[in-house]
């Protein structure tokens, strides 16, 4: 479950519409959004019942979707996309990853507008990646300006399809999430499978930054963003605190009292077997949580050792 904290006058029992429900936010995000007497339904490939969720049919790419879904829908968050990290970036997998995000936001517009629905907001995840793969001095803000590296072109064309909201007179939020730790299905759980056998290894140089989010942070935040009609644009959903890779496999491994294997995995390797998705764990620069934190959001987490502390170990 996660741990929520919202101001005393939330708005519960407005509906609340997800895609990408299924995937690692969109259950958590589901549960937090429960539990403060929302009622959560989701857009997926197969309809049906998951405990108090109903699921409706949709599929973007053939122009389908039960419109059932929309009826009383109050907000909607937009989290599908596929995997960036599944498999390797062919040229059709690039194409799959930008298509999933963009193509869908679209097909929710055009049906939101032809069937003229008043929904109070529209909520679309984006990430840190909108900065794109570099690794540099610079803190990057909101205000900064897309890479046109291959994870910025995709976050600025997923953004774009949320743009078609606001111009259209909706209040649209973009939550620019860094990497999510969580315990058993992400990025955390992957650096964490290697620790259980007793090594922790570290990756390329080990300087670059490492931006990262607690789950229940980012999950309050998208709560925030329903809550709050002041909210509207672009936010950063990244911790306070800045963390090279270096530091956070030295934390990770205190946490998990294992040691740390020290001598690094190169770089060439990585990318030998990774190819361009290697600029994932190889490259990052600092990301400001200045707006997010300036429109009253006070982080849970905001310190490497109480996240993965309360992760590992709670």
């Amino acid at each position: 479950m996660v741990e929520t904290h919202v101001p005393e006058n939330s708005a519960g029992g407005y509906s609340v519409l997800l895609t990408g429900g299924s995937g690692l936010i969109g259950r958590y995000l589901s549960s937090a959004l429960l539990s403060e007497g929302y009622t959560v339904s989701h857009l997926s490939r197969n309809a049906g019942i998951s405990g108090k969720v109903r699921i409706f049919k949709w599929n973007p790419e053939e122009k389908i979707i039960d419109t059932e879904a929309l009826k009383g829908v109050d907000y909607i968050i937009h989290l599908a996309g596929a995997n960036i990290s599944e498999k390797r970036w062919t040229k059709k997998r690039k194409e799959e990853i930008v298509n999933s995000r963009v193509a869908s936001a679209r097909f929710l517009y055009e049906i939101i507008t032809e069937n003229k629905l008043n929904i109070k907001a529209f909520i679309t995840a984006s990430a840190t990646g909108y900065y794109g793969s570099v690794t540099s001095d610079k803190i990057f803000t909101e205000e900064d300006m897309s890479s046109d590296d291959f994870l910025g072109t995709t976050c600025r064309l997923w953004e774009e399809g949320a743009d078609l909201f606001a111009r259209a007179g909706i209040r649209t939020v973009k939550i620019r999430s860094a990497v999510v730790l969580e315990k058993s299905d992400s990025a955390l759980s992957r650096l964490m499978t290697p620790a259980r056998l007793g090594l922790v290894v570290r990756l390329g140089t080990g300087q670059h930054y490492f931006p990262w989010i607690h789950i229940s942070d980012l999950c309050n935040i998208y709560i925030k963003a329903i809550q709050d009609e002041y909210m509207h644009g672009a936010y950063n959903a990244v911790a306070p605190e800045h963390i090279n890779h270096n530091d956070f496999v030295r934390i990770m491994a205190g946490v998990m009292h294992r040691p740390v294997f020290l001598p690094l995995v190169p770089g060439w390797v990585l990318k030998a077997v990774l190819g361009e998705m290697s600029d994932i764990v190889l490259k990052g620069s600092r990301i400001s949580c200045e707006k997010i934190i300036k429109a009253g959001y006070t982080f849970r987490f905001n310190n490497l050792v109480g996240a993965l502390t309360n992760i590992i170990r709670g």
